[in-house]
């Protein structure tokens, strides 16, 4: 009797990470991607000068200007809208995708839509946050770079034979290189991928963001410029005391990141309830810009003088108030109304001068506390600690200040987390139906291997039982659906089911044939004992068999059974550890 050996999964060499060749592959095209997403932000900031110009200055130029040097009266209330029109008409008769501030629209790409972005989208995002910034818009340039950028790296991907999760590698990468080209910040860059856009961290998908980043920050010195974007000479405080004031002030800025989150899409909502297209939304939320620009020019624009300021301690008081007041209303009506633009530039305005207020009742010099507050206002709204901490320093340059920093952002971070179910980036993705989660665990099926959940020495049917002794079985004995058919020395021969003997049950033909011949052809797939048991569950749905047969590889003996129960069970002893509570040292052991 000749048998087919039983078909086997593939060799799994147990490791700390899962990586393999292709990592290197996704690191040389980054280079790529790098390059585009550097040369991406200098297109975008140009892009910016020359509308800026166009629409305060009337002139056509690309040199570097501030709308607070335009003198146009009363115009300061027409041009916002005039661009949000643009816009508006951009949006409508181009692609909506570009409406929003970019960031929310890269995530749902990354988890839902394969990591594929058109090059409509990669054309128009830049030129319409353009428009957007130039005329007045209270946005900054990195919700769009990181479109743009993204938008690039998913466009270069699509011209390979890729998978989803290295197309992904791409895009975040081409986000990265145009955050890092933008302002100066390959660690922040690195560390917002991680944190908000890749939902892993693995070196697949790392060491790509990384060589992006790099090579982007080695084109900026030629693009953009050199050293820190915002350099300041704020001193720390030498007190330990410090470090608590900072902790506070990030929880007072995590406090005013949650605000801005739940007042911006109660705006949001005020705008879905007119009765007009969306396309005019952004013409209408650009009247209130206009009327803040009225009341101070600080407010228009990017702001990015405005953040300079704040960390040198250039800003007279009035004026850092309008911008904690004014700046968010015309920030969150415009952002509200669905245009293109930022959200970053906005928050570190927004908590930088609730930093400089902060320290005029604080010892040390007030941007220091601006850049304190920066850090724990980035983290506390866009759920990233890590980044907002490092951010703060690497556009200061001001890396001593690291320590208070962290201690604001961890305090906005738990303040945030602790009172809003979203962040201000996720709620709009969770409002189109799609729950997003930002924690990221090791999945207990690829920590444990099949021996350790396996049911050992499971019942098995002799390859010698005949067909009809079988049918008999399952009618009357069988306590599970599927057993292991083994020789006389326990090797696998193949596995026997209840379908199987109620097909052979209409045709009784076979009544008198042992298992061992009925079952030959069969092509059983099994698992080792040291198999991840993420593996086996793949191979699972892939067969469509409900219990693999665990064997050793050398001998093909049958020593266990891994079923869907058995996968079920690891996932509840992993929720039991996260929950299950217990004393142990003091008094009797108690749970809970």
């Amino acid at each position: 009797m000749s048998l087919t050996p039983p078909r086997v999964t593939e060799g799994h060499q147990l490791a700390d990470h899962s990586v393999d060749r292709r990592m290197v592959m996704l690191a040389m095209m980054a280079i790529v991607v790098g390059s585009g997403g550097a040369f991406g932000a200098w297109v975008l900031v140009k892009l910016i000068a020359i509308a800026t110009n166009l629409f305060w200055f009337g002139r056509l130029s690309a040199d570097k200007t501030v709308i607070t040097d335009a003198h146009v009266g009363l115009m300061v209330v027409a041009i916002p809208v005039i661009g949000s029109v643009i816009v508006g008409l951009m949006a409508r008769f181009g692609s909506d995708k570009i409406r929003g501030h970019g960031i929310p629209e890269a995530i749902e790409t990354i988890l839902f839509g394969e990591s594929r972005l058109s090059l409509k989208v990669a054309l128009l995002k830049p030129l319409s946050s353009a428009i957007s910034i130039g005329s007045g818009g209270p946005f900054g340039a990195e919700g769009p770079i990181i479109m743009t950028g993204g938008a690039i790296g998913s466009l270069f991907a699509q011209c390979f034979r890729l998978s989803a999760a290295e197309r992904k590698t791409l895009l975040v990468a081409g986000a990265a290189a145009g955050m890092t080209a933008i302002f100066g910040t390959p660690l922040a860059a690195i560390l917002l991928a991680v944190e908000v856009l890749l939902f892993e961290w693995k070196p697949r998908s790392f060491v790509p963001v990384v060589v992006a980043s790099l090579v982007s920050f080695a084109w900026r010195p030629l693009l953009i410029g050199t050293g820190a974007m915002f350099p300041t000479g704020a001193h720390a405080p030498g007190a330990a005391w410090a470090l608590a004031a900072a902790g506070g002030t990030g929880l007072i800025v995590g406090l005013e990141a949650a605000l801005l989150s739940v007042t911006l899409y109660r705006v949001e909502d005020m705008f879905h309830r007119l009765p007009v297209h969306w396309m005019w939304w952004p013409a209408i939320g650009a009247v209130v810009v206009g009327f803040g620009g009225l009341i101070d020019a600080h407010v228009l624009g990017a702001g990015y003088a405005s953040i300079d300021s704040l960390l040198n301690g250039a800003l007279p008081l009035r004026v850092v108030i309008a911008l904690l007041v004014v700046k968010a209303i015309v920030w969150l009506v415009a952002l509200g109304s669905g245009t293109s633009g930022g959200v970053l530039a906005p928050l570190l305005i927004l908590g930088g001068a609730a930093g400089v207020l902060l320290g005029q009742v604080l010892p040390g010099d007030a941007g220091f506390w601006a850049m304190v507050g920066m850090a724990g206002i980035m983290s506390g709204a866009m759920r990233a600690p890590m980044t907002g901490a490092l951010f703060a320093v690497e556009l200061t340059g001001h890396f001593e200040a690291a320590p208070y920093t962290i201690a604001a952002a961890g305090a906005a971070y738990a303040v945030s987390v602790l009172l809003m179910r979203r962040s201000i980036l996720t709620e709009k993705i969770a409002r189109r139906g799609r729950h997003i989660l930002q924690e990221y665990t090791v999945d207990p099926l690829d920590l444990l291997q099949a021996a350790q959940i396996m049911t050992r020495d499971p019942d098995t049917l002799p390859g010698t039982m005949t067909v009809g002794a079988a049918i008999a079985f399952f009618a009357s004995e069988a306590a599970h659906r599927s057993y292991p058919v083994v020789d006389a020395e326990g090797r696998l021969l193949g596995l026997v089911s209840r379908t199987d003997a109620l097909r052979w049950q209409v045709d009784r033909d076979e009544d008198g044939t042992p298992l061992a011949d009925a079952i030959s052809d069969a092509a059983q797939p099994v698992a080792y004992p040291d198999t991840p048991s993420g593996v086996v569950a793949d191979l699972i749905v892939d067969s469509g068999i409900g219990r693999i047969p665990i064997v050793d590889p050398e001998t093909r003996r049958v020593l266990g059974l891994l079923s869907r129960q058995d996968l079920l069970k690891t996932r509840s002893a992993s929720r039991r550890a996260e929950l299950g509570r217990a004393r142990y040292v003091g008094t009797k052991t108690t749970t809970a």
